[in-house]
């Protein structure tokens, strides 16, 4: 039996997204199989195509991240003609993507009734800071800033430490709810015909993770926050190993994992100790509990340990450094990981697709990161029809750049 195509193939996405978030969202598209053609010029690429030492990096290893698959164009948008070849891209397309500053679509004329001219059902996202409308809409913003505006930044931290500046899962978060939106906004394209207009902001995102929090802030009391603590669970946390930097993160969840747990300290007694008789109690003694625990396990292995729990019915792992998950076999069976390279580009591991479907196989990676306008032939030339005279003509005048 012949595989299905991807669920995405046939879907093309005219990709004005910068940075990581949006990028990120498109990223994922691409990997379920939609074409995504972006949209640079050589004058203002990407930003993460350059180093970038506000992240640590000083080679592009983000833009990598985020780009696998896409094919690249080069358009001066300050040049009516690049911005009319542009629409010419949205006209073909399914989707259109962009993560600018709220207005600067309109300014370069291309808002979403502009492009809804040039294609009458296109969908449209926007992914921004704080929205398309609003009294702080016209904020810029990046990661941290995301997380700190939606309160998730003040609810991570140990309750005596300041709140923690959150990056890329920030960026990555609001990729992916950007993409199950857009996908929605598809489908009931599908149904209707009609276009539409996705209008995500990132700080929003971030509101919607400090679920319990915002609750009990509307009632009137401050939550704290809970560092690797949990409200009702205990033991609950990331305790040190006899290893350097070897790290273990536990959780008991019920009277049963606390029984299992233990048995395996040896600490029989504690079982009829009243302290520890509930999880309200044990949260309770949480101090003492994570005080034995710090004890006993000053002394074991980390991986070895977890594994004992783990045969007991306690949920426990190591917490793995970056190389464990890049030499993890079970990921690299299931494709999460997979081995890339390029004729200039030596062999290294990239993040794959992280769903898989039972119809098809042909979704992940399956290009890496175009450089700056390596598809114009295909984009250019065959899906827009320009002779290469006429192409030469607008690369002379600067419309690509």
């Amino acid at each position: 039996m012949t595989a299905a195509p991807a669920p995405l193939a046939g879907v093309r996405i005219a990709d004005f997204t910068i940075h990581a978030a949006g990028p990120f969202c498109t990223h994922l598209l691409s990997q379920l199989g939609a074409q995504c053609i972006k949209i640079e010029s050589r004058t203002r690429p990407d930003a993460f195509r350059k180093p970038h030492a506000v992240y640590g990096r000083m080679q592009a290893a983000t833009f990598d991240q985020v780009s696998a698959n896409k094919l690249s164009v080069r358009l001066n948008l300050k040049q009516p003609e690049a911005v009319a070849l542009a629409k010419r891209i949205v006209a073909i397309s399914d989707i259109a993507a962009e993560s600018f500053r709220p207005g600067v679509m309109k300014r370069l004329g291309l808002s979403f009734d502009e492009l809804r001219e040039a294609k009458p059902d296109i969908v449209l996202l926007s992914l921004s800071s704080c929205g398309q409308s609003g009294p702080d809409s016209h904020f810029a913003g990046y990661a941290p800033l995301f997380g700190a505006w939606g309160g998730l930044g003040w609810m991570s931290g140990y309750s005596d430490g300041p709140p923690v500046e959150m990056r890329h899962v920030m960026d990555h978060s609001a990729g992916v709810h950007a993409a199950a939106a857009t996908l929605a906004a598809l489908h009931q394209r599908r149904r209707t015909g009609h276009a539409q207009h996705v209008d995500l902001a990132a700080r929003e995102v971030a509101s919607a993770m400090i679920g319990d929090a915002l609750v009990q802030a509307s009632g009137g009391s401050t939550p704290l926050r809970p560092g690797n603590s949990d409200l009702a669970m205990a033991p609950h946390g990331i305790y040190p190993t006899g290893q350097p930097d070897r790290w273990l993160t536990l959780a008991v969840r019920n009277d049963r994992e606390w029984q299992a747990l233990l048995a395996v300290l040896g600490q029989g007694e504690m079982a009829r100790d009243p302290r520890f008789s509930s999880p309200r109690e044990r949260r309770s003694h949480h101090a003492e509990i994570d005080a034995l625990l710090t004890r006993w396990l000053a002394a074991r292995k980390a991986d070895e340990t977890a594994a004992q729990l783990q045969q007991a019915g306690v949920c426990a792992h190591v917490s793995w450094n970056m190389q464990d998950v890049a030499n993890d076999a079970h990921l690299r069976e299931r494709g999460a990981l997979v081995e890339v390279s390029a004729a200039d580009i030596p062999q290294r591991l990239a993040v794959g697709a992280p769903a898989r479907f039972s119809a098809t196989d042909d979704v992940g990676i399956r290009r890496l990161t175009p450089t700056l306008g390596q598809d114009e032939d295909y984009v250019f030339g065959e899906l827009l029809g320009l002779d290469s005279a006429r192409r030469a003509d607008l690369v002379e005048r600067e419309v690509i750049l």
